[in-house]
């Protein structure tokens, strides 16, 4: 045997001119080498022994040699070990995330879509789980599946079966929910630059949220750090199942205290960290900075980090030479050995960054001290500049989006929903991410679902929330195909309102008893999404900004050709008053002046006499409904939410300070419509997704908010005809927790007093309207408790004002604990937003619905008779409303009319805000469906209120 190779060939031939120098040692030469050699690579105790024998004389080189040579050479040869898959990994029979007690699960007759071949690849099959990882697909081996004990089989009955889903941006168990100040763990406040800090260490195991994202297909999350510094700190992989440790530990996608004992062990393979960094305005804005400020602070940290990998490569170059008497101390320092992996290639950087200053920054300072970004995440601007991102050092960064989410601070504000298909054009990796809890983690898959509908192909939409991101994040060989989690769907995961019939963690079902819905056959198809090719060239050519106003707008005749349906609005209802089957070319709406003068067979509208040459749009089979209104966010006050100068702003909150003399002091009551700001893009961009009317109320953080107004999202200014559609439309107010506020018993009896007739001046001229039923008062509300405490109080003044009052909840979380007591009450609920999460503690009993609960807030307050309709809470978000009422639909578990999916988003929003005269309000016309479905696009707003038609 020879240890030829064992050691580095300058001690081997060190050694050897020694011992040839003596005749007995010669003689022993091959013997002594692969004792030596053992001895060396094992033992330095031992290793003493033999030197203090065999060492010749003072001056010996060998004398020169550390007692830890070994383990010094072993350090330096795994510097530059690059993360790889074990060699064997592929033939293990079991994951070493197993949980005992899992039993073999058959599942038969899936759509699979497994992710590989660039998202491309679906087939009808098997899928085997045992030992905690997929078996085998496809074909399987039913005489090895006749073996195996305690089989569970599951017929899929061609159900879609895919990855389970990948959140790359989450900040699950560090920003917990709901969000109370012991468990706010996300950032650190001690300098821009923190690369020791770990998200592991405060990773709070009783998130509420975990089983919710389980809920909808995601089973792996990179827990992050926040956004407040240049250099956040390292984030780790999670599995979202609970496990029998109920350990954060535990919940580790690679445990890094596992059977190898170490994170850094070439045998098993190195396993990739992932850190956070942020540039923009959050690092500058929390340590009151500049962009200058923060960029000096990465090439600080990184030339800091450089010098102590030179070092450590110097020091091994010695010792790789046998140069002991030129070193001491292994150059290292524990803060900083995450960033020194970041230059040696072993860290995946998650990049929080938006403009193109701070992407061109971030790809300069990659290029000046040689590392990679794994990916650029929020990056509202990087689709307008995708050269700058191939430029970046070692490969193009992946580009992690929200789909629609934009405009919230500066720079977001030329967020386009069209980034990700321009993205993928350039060839650039897109994944889709929530932020949790920014956007529910629960719904990622809605995120992908929309950018598809705005472009990005099927196959990569797919992709960006299970394949990319696992690749990315290097862990594909784990996660984000078909190798260890699934999810079976209720339809394909790209059409509206998929859900999980259930969820596979480590072969282990997750969801206890599954509530299924049964949903439209056509569902199980994937969405024929519009042709947006026009739009997306338009904002690259406008520098993100396109215009957003009407290609044309008529106010003479317009004449929409095959249409298949017409909706209206009767008295608070909408009824459907065309209806033909679709693909029927003769269907046909003839408008003149904003008002529908005809409607039916092509026949007998085209004979009418019209005034000058009519406008034809071809509807190719869509449909012409009521305008939808929006309730609830700041659109209409604000362009950019982080921008104070942008904004109406706040009003004074009488039970937080003094109300200023010349605001009316404590009898002022503040108008919305005084500080309307129209031609906003959240507002255009609602207006061309069917949103016709929004009603705001004054921005306030405490009890009393003021009067809303209605208003036209389409108009220039409020001077224009219709562009104000009711100046007053109720009074509002909210009823919460909060540091800033009195107590809830004090904010009620407040309410109490102005009810009883004891408010001033102003105020108290419009909460005498209230009392005697003549404007409607909503309250923002989430709590159940308080919201009891509403329904006593409403009973309390019309026992003294024998008069009904006309009360509204807003927000309305816990409603549906109360759905009798609130029929009865007569009691209208706004909820706000549609799809329930536990953000605070006031919110925390949610309606989860399927699969986790049988029905939804939404279906349990319908079926007490209560009259419901839909809110926003983000005025970006505002344009999906008329896919948010589909969703709620289809997940409801009961059967609901297309008019009554309507009017959830229309004229029972005007209801029970008390929006009057709203029977010539606007309609909209869809092209290839209708306006609740992904295959349309709104191609028309009908404006009886400002005589037109606006053509898009």
């Amino acid at each position: 045997m020879s240890t030829k190779g064992l050691l580095p060939q300058p001690i081997t031939g060190e050694i050897d001119h020694l011992l040839a120098t003596n005749d007995r040692a010669r003689r022993n030469a091959s013997t002594f080498r692969i004792i030596f050699g053992w001895v060396l690579l094992l033992t330095g105790t031992v290793f003493s022994i033999i030197r203090l024998l065999y060492a010749p004389a003072r001056n010996d080189p060998l004398s020169n040699i550390p007692i830890d040579a070994a383990e010094i050479l072993d350090k330096c040869r795994m510097l530059n070990v690059q993360p790889h898959t074990p060699a064997n990994f592929y033939e293990r029979k079991q994951s070493d995330r197993f949980q005992a007690g899992t039993n073999p699960t058959l599942i038969t007759n899936a759509t699979i879509w497994s992710g590989r071949l660039n998202g491309l690849e679906q087939f009808t099959g098997d899928v085997l789980l045992d030992g905690g990882i997929i078996r085998d697909i496809g074909d399987i081996d039913r005489e090895f599946v006749a073996r195996l004990d305690d089989l569970v089989t599951i017929d899929a009955n061609g159900a879609w079966l895919s990855p389970g889903v990948v959140d790359m941006h989450s900040h699950l168990g560090v920003h917990s929910n709901p969000g109370l100040r012991g468990s706010s763990d996300g950032n650190s406040h001690h300098g821009p630059v923190l690369p020791w800090m770990r998200a592991l260490d405060g990773l709070n195991t009783h998130d509420d949220a975990y089983r919710l994202s389980v809920s909808g297909g995601v089973t792996t999350a990179l827990v992050l750090p926040g956004s407040a510094n240049a250099i956040g700190g390292q984030g780790l992989l999670i599995k979202l199942r609970p496990t029998t440790e109920r350990s954060p530990t535990a919940m580790t996608l690679e445990n890094p205290y596992s059977t190898n004992t170490s994170e850094y062990d070439p045998l098993h393979g190195l396993r990739w960290r992932q850190m956070k960094h942020a540039c923009g305005e959050n690092p500058d804005r929390v340590y009151s900075g500049t962009r200058m400020d923060t960029t000096w602070a990465f090439r600080q940290a990184y030339d800091k980090a450089r010098q102590i990998k030179n070092a450590q490569d110097a020091y091994c170059q010695k010792a790789s030479t046998g140069k002991w008497d030129e070193i001491k101390d292994f150059p290292e320092d524990y803060q900083w050995e995450a960033l020194v992996d970041v230059l040696r290639g072993r860290v995946k950087v998650h990049n929080h960054c938006y403009e193109t200053v701070d992407l061109d920054d971030m790809v300069r300072i990659t290029n000046e001290f040689k590392f990679s970004i794994a990916a650029f995440h929020h990056a509202h601007e990087t689709y307008l500049v995708p050269s700058t991102l191939k430029s970046a050092y070692g490969h193009p960064p992946a580009v992690a989006l929200f789909s629609t989410k934009a405009r919230y601070k500066r720079e977001s504000y030329r967020g386009s929903e069209f980034a990700p298909k321009i993205l993928s054009e350039n060839g650039l990796q897109v994944i889709m991410k929530s932020d949790h809890p920014v956007l529910d983690s629960r719904y990622l898959l809605y995120e992908a679902q929309i950018a598809h509908y705005f472009g990005l192909p099927p196959n990569l939409a797919l992709a960006a929330v299970t394949s990319t991101p696992a690749e990315v994040i290097g862990e594909d060989h784990r996660i984000g195909f078909l190798k260890r989690d699934v999810v079976l769907w209720d339809s394909h995961p790209l059409s509206l309102s998929a859900t999980p019939k259930q969820v596979w963690i480590d072969g282990i079902p997750q969801i206890k008893v599954p509530h299924v819905v049964d949903k439209p056959a056509f569902l199980q198809n994937i969405p024929k999404t519009p042709d947006f090719e026009r739009e997306a060239r338009k904002t690259l050519e406008y520098d993100g900004l396109p215009p957003l106003l009407p290609n044309h707008t008529s106010e003479g005749t317009v004449v929409f050709t095959n249409v298949s349906h017409v909706y209206a609005r009767k008295g608070d209802s909408i009824v459907e008053v065309l209806g033909l089957r679709r693909g029927h070319d003769n269907g046909i709406v003839q408008v003149q002046r904003g008002e529908i003068i005809c409607m039916g067979e092509a026949s007998t509208c085209l004979e009418l006499n019209t005034t000058g040459k009519p406008t034809f749009v071809n509807l190719q089979g869509g449909s012409i409904s009521p305008g939808l209104v929006t309730f609830g966010s700041n659109l209409g006050l604000e362009d950019i939410q982080g921008e104070p100068s942008t904004k109406d702003g706040l009003v004074p909150a009488p039970l937080i300070s003094k109300v200023p003399a010349i605001v009316g002091g404590d009898g002022a009551i503040i108008r919305a419509a005084d500080g309307l700001q129209f031609f906003t893009r959240h507002a255009l961009l609602a207006y061309r997704s069917g949103i016709t009317t929004g009603i705001v109320a004054p921005q306030s953080q405490g009890l009393l908010s003021g009067l809303s107004v209605a208003f036209s999202t389409g108009s220039e200014h409020r001077l224009k005809k219709g562009a104000v559609v009711q100046n007053v439309v109720a009074v509002h107010v909210a009823i919460s927790h909060s540091d800033n506020l009195p107590s809830v018993s004090a904010q009620v009896a407040a309410l109490r007093n102005l009810l009883l007739g004891n408010g001033e001046g102003e105020l108290g001229y419009w909460f005498e309207k209230v009392t005697k039923g003549k404007l409607s008062l909503v309250v923002d509300v989430h709590s159940a408790d308080a919201i009891a405490s509403l329904i006593e109080l409403k009973r309390e003044i019309e026992g003294t004002t024998f008069h009904p009052l006309k009360l509204t909840l807003s927000g309305a979380t816990e409603s549906y604990l109360l759905p009798s007591e609130i029929s009865d009450a007569d009691i209208g609920v706004i909820l706000r937003p549609i799809r329930s999460f536990p953000s605070s503690w006031e919110m925390k009993r949610i309606s989860p619905g399927p699969p986790l609960s049988d029905g939804t807030a939404l279906s349990t307050l319908l079926a007490h008779k209560v009259t419901v309709a839909v809110g926003a809470i983000d005025p970006s978000l505002a344009r999906l409303t008329r896919f948010d009422v589909g969703w709620a639909a289809l997940t409801a578990g009961i059967s609901v009319s297309t008019e009554e999916v309507l009017a959830l988003a229309s004229v029972n929003v005007e209801k029970l805000l008390g929006v009057s005269g709203s029977q010539s309000g606007d309609l909209v016309a869809t092209q290839s469906g209708g306006l609740l479905e992904f295959n349309s696009k709104v191609a028309a707003v009908i404006s009886s209120r400002r005589g037109l038609v606006d053509i898009f």
